[in-house]
């Protein structure tokens, strides 16, 4: 049977209402059938046979999984079911991937509408300087009067267009053949390092690596695991091939007698403070909980930093296309004045 896709929205309202249920004191699959009557007839039938697997002891996880859930949300479930607070997990893990995909959304409604003013402007550019301006030009030559500043400009971006986009081009397919040659075949964390070393998107993966991190491990540490069992889950999480990676290589060190925060350092994906909030927490004896508010840092950090990028990004992008259409216009007004003013 195919299985029909679910949004990033629908996986996660599905998880939410699941983990409000489930506070309710309903038994997981008692919550599931209960949202069976909300969901539409295609999904029901999805969710109706996963319910079946659910009742003959298969984890809610790979019950998720088979619906082909985001790996993220996944692992909230998966870490949940070896800690017991699944039904907190669904929630902050919905919660999480909800302002995700409404940080994504804002994004996309940011950068559609100039996206599209930029490439009619860009076409206008063209037309403009292929089938008005030469007839200006051979004018102002029997005229003797020089092309004016917008002129120029309007010229040399015509000039310049062809170039760019072969430069465009040979970037895409040089990044391309990087992927498919040399990244794909690197190591999880090696990956995660090279991502997170990139601007603009590399602060925020390193924000949100630490969260799930931090968040993960606190609930694990909350539910009486100690850290080498949590990093356990973390080797045993297949779903997950970064953390599962994660979790063996810092067995491996601990196993030799290097600390954990020491260990955590030489990840360049993962912030610098993360390792200082353990030191701390395990002086104290609060590391759930210091891990826990650690999360909560990193996931405002998140949101705080896209409202900035934000802000910054669409005034710069509307006073680009605003100088485009500006220059071009004035290409096209000057001339007859001065034409006029030949005459």
């Amino acid at each position: 049977m195919r299985r029909h896709k679910w949004s990033l929205q629908e996986q996660s309202h599905f998880l939410k209402r699941t983990g409000e249920l489930l506070s309710r004191g309903y038994s997981l699959s008692e919550a599931i059938e209960s949202l069976l009557f909300q969901l539409p007839r295609a999904k029901k039938i999805e969710v109706s046979e996963c319910l079946a697997d659910l009742r003959e002891g298969f984890p809610f996880f790979q019950v998720l999984s088979k619906l082909n859930f985001n790996k993220y949300l996944i692992g909230y479930v998966y870490f949940a079911e070896q800690h017991g607070g699944l039904a907190r997990a669904c929630q902050e893990g919905s919660e999480m991937m909800l302002k995700r995909d409404k940080d994504f959304e804002k994004l996309k409604k940011l950068l559609v509408y100039p996206t599209l003013l930029i490439i009619i402007t860009i076409v206008l550019f063209v037309f403009v300087d292929l089938i008005i301006l030469p007839r200006f030009s051979s004018l102002f030559t029997t005229m003797n009067l020089q092309p004016n500043f917008f002129m120029n400009v309007v010229s040399l971006f015509g000039h310049a267009l062809p170039y760019l986009f072969g430069i465009f081009f040979i970037f895409l397919l040089a990044f391309l053949s990087y992927y498919r040659l040399k990244f794909r075949e690197k190591s999880q964390i090696k990956q995660k390092m090279l991502l997170s070393s990139l601007p603009i998107i590399g602060p925020f993966l390193k924000l949100f690596y630490s969260h799930y991190l931090s968040i993960q491990m606190s609930y694990l540490l909350s539910g009486g695991l100690s850290i080498h069992e949590a990093l356990s889950m973390f080797e045993k999480n297949d779903k997950q091939p970064l953390y599962k990676e994660l979790g063996a290589e810092i067995k491996d060190c601990l196993r030799k007698g290097e600390r954990l925060e020491e260990i955590l350092l030489t990840y360049s994906f993962l912030e610098i403070e993360l390792p200082h909030i353990i030191r701390h927490g395990q002086k104290n004896g609060k590391l759930d909980q210091e891990l826990f508010f650690f999360s909560k840092h990193c996931l405002n950090q998140i949101e705080e930093r896209s409202e900035k990028w934000l802000k910054t990004v669409q005034p710069l992008l509307y006073s680009v296309i605003g100088f485009m259409i500006v220059s071009m216009y004035l290409a096209v007004l000057l001339p007859m004045f001065q034409l006029l003013e030949g005459f």
